[in-house]
């Protein structure tokens, strides 16, 4: 029996593969570069458009953990009926979907990927837990924010100075999917972030800490961080993303449900950000 993850080479994937590794599980990792070395795992070549590849890495597995990959809801959606079709095929002991910090899909499915995957798997029978991150801090550690910050004392962020964020990091998703898979009795979504949430200041409290200097926070437009990102990920993705801190600005904040939350549920508390910031030599 093995746990089978998608895009285990990637910024979501790889932390989830070595968490099971480290934890002597046997893992199979999915990945689109035959090439690829993931250690401790087994690299299955598989794509989310090939339904038979699939279904071949699903058979006899104890869990699989899935997160949709960006791109036009029209392949996502197709990607999202070939892994439910591959789970009503081969019916694993256990699905974790990860939302990607991207939630919508669960409050509004009508016509999203997230909302057709999570509503198949649920519908197949199969146990299943939805992981709801909300903000990466591997944000942070983008060049036109990292750099800005080491090199001014500035960290600038797309978000205004009061806005309250749950942050939390791929690391964190890792240790509540890996929780997930030996308490199978939770289904439903779980929270992944800080409570109370954080604000741009206090994030740039915990950057002049690892920094042992003065660090402040500023709040840019959200046009100019789609600019500051655009080479890095290309104009579209760029415009999707200051459209997303558009959005944020016009709510009250991005926080978790304490009810729903990994630490109420599971027991696993979301590293702070100045844990978090100990991991990287800045």
């Amino acid at each position: 029996m093995t746990y089978v993850i998608h895009g285990a080479t990637g910024a979501q994937g790889a932390p989830v593969a070595a968490a099971l590794v480290a934890a002597g599980k046997s893992v199979t990792a999915l990945t689109r570069d035959a090439e690829a070395a993931v250690p401790g795992a087994r690299v299955f070549p598989a794509d989310y458009a090939d339904l038979a590849r699939l279904t071949e890495a699903y058979r006899g597995a104890q869990g699989v953990f899935v997160h949709l990959p960006m791109g036009p809801e029209e392949d996502r959606r197709r990607f999202a009926a070939n892994v439910v079709a591959a789970v009503q095929e081969t019916r694993p002991d256990r699905v974790v979907v990860s939302t990607s910090g991207d939630d919508s899909g669960l409050r509004d499915p009508s016509g999203s990927a997230l909302g057709a995957l999570v509503a198949g798997l649920a519908e197949s029978g199969v146990s299943c837990a939805v992981v709801a991150p909300k903000l990466y801090m591997e944000n942070l550690l983008l060049p036109p924010v990292l750099g800005t910050t080491r090199e001014t004392g500035v960290l600038r962020y797309p978000l205004r100075h009061d806005f309250p964020v749950a942050w939390s990091s791929h690391l964190d998703v890792a240790d509540v999917v890996a929780a997930l898979f030996e308490q199978t009795g939770i289904t439903g979504t779980v929270a992944v972030g800080q409570d109370p949430a954080v604000t741009g200041p206090q994030l740039a409290e915990a950057f002049a800490g690892r920094l042992g200097r003065p660090v402040t926070y500023e709040a840019m437009e959200p046009t100019a961080f789609g600019q500051a990102i655009t080479p890095l990920f290309g104009e579209q993705a760029a415009t999707g993303v200051a459209g997303f801190y558009d959005f944020l600005g016009t709510l009250p904040g991005l926080t978790v449900d304490a009810d729903r939350s990994a630490r109420k549920l599971l027991g696993v508390s979301p590293r702070t950000p100045a844990q978090w910031l100990a991991g990287f030599d800045l």
